[in-house]
């Protein structure tokens, strides 16, 4: 909570330079400039600065606005950069997949006895394990990236269909 006075009759010193206000608060303000010499000081300060923004020119060129309209109805595309990034992402994940898959049976043929007498198991369970909380899950996600952009595509049109 400010405790300034004077700041209600600076926004009313804004409104009435803005574009108006009632008759009641023109003249409120009127009597409260009459006696307040810090909000003269801002009014006047208000009005140097709008007079000094009028001074401003700016040339545009005519066919701007077309050009703009143009852009906007032209569908968007995305650029090469950010289409080669996604690729390039897409391949990472897909290849990192491929390595979980392909560590997965590594570990199995190499290390899968020692493993397995080090947990006290068969050496069934032991692949059985590896192949349902390893190898199995690897390679859906593996399946799963070269679906998603697919996915995708059928979630944004489903999206626009609903807006």
């Amino acid at each position: 909570m400010n405790n300034d006075p004077h700041e209600s009759f600076r926004r009313t010193i804004d409104e009435s330079l803005a574009g108006g206000i009632s008759a009641e608060r023109e003249r409120a303000l009127r009597e409260h400039l009459g006696t307040c010499a810090h909000c003269r000081e801002y009014l006047n300060g208000s009005k140097r600065v709008i007079a000094g923004l009028g001074g401003f020119s700016f040339q545009v060129d005519p066919t701007l606005n077309a050009r703009v309209l143009s852009s906007l109805r032209r569908p968007a595309r995305p650029s090469r950069r950010r289409w080669a990034r996604r690729w390039a992402r897409r391949w990472a994940l897909t290849s990192f997949a491929a390595a979980l898959t392909i560590g997965g049976s590594f570990v199995d043929l190499r290390f899968g006895d020692l493993i397995a007498s080090v947990f006290d198991i068969q050496r069934m369970q032991l692949r059985q394990g590896l192949l349902a909380f390893w190898i199995v899950p690897s390679l859906c996600v593996l399946a799963l990236f070269p679906l998603l952009p697919l996915l995708s595509r059928a979630g944004s049109r489903r999206d626009e269909r609903t807006q």
